[in-house]
């Protein structure tokens, strides 16, 4: 059974979403994704002030297992990167929900409408 908190949104291709109060959104790999790519060994991040659609890839995440995509859960731009994560990518495996990968300052008219609760993120896994 995979954890997830309830006070953040989801999407269907597994990342977290937590809405700051500085009008931010936070951004990393649920629990269940790090569970499904075993290890992870590289991350590839979005360059700070790139700006990208709700859904559109914007990094890699890669694991001994697989590469996949890491994907903006909401338009806008980039503002922050957590370099940490380049040079200790286990930190993912480590702590799913306190490892957060990107920043990204939504757009106008970007929201959270397509995001999913904690509760809908536990149905589409099956938890």
């Amino acid at each position: 059974m995979s954890t997830i908190p309830k006070d953040l949104k989801y999407t269907d291709d597994h990342e977290w979403a937590r809405f700051e109060a500085d009008g931010t959104v936070t951004v990393g790999i649920t629990d269940h994704a790090q569970k499904q790519l075993g290890d992870v060994v590289f991350v590839d991040l979005p360059m700070l002030g790139k700006k990208v659609d709700a859904g559109e890839p914007v990094g890699t995440i890669e694991s001994v297992k697989a590469a996949t995509e890491i994907f903006a859960p909401v338009g806008g731009e980039m503002t922050a990167a957590n370099n940490d994560v380049l040079e200790q990518p286990e930190e993912v495996n480590d702590d799913p929900y306190g490892c957060w990968l990107f920043k990204i300052k939504p757009g106008e008219g970007d929201s959270a409408g397509n995001l999913l609760s904690a509760a809908e993120y536990a149905e589409l896994i099956g938890d």
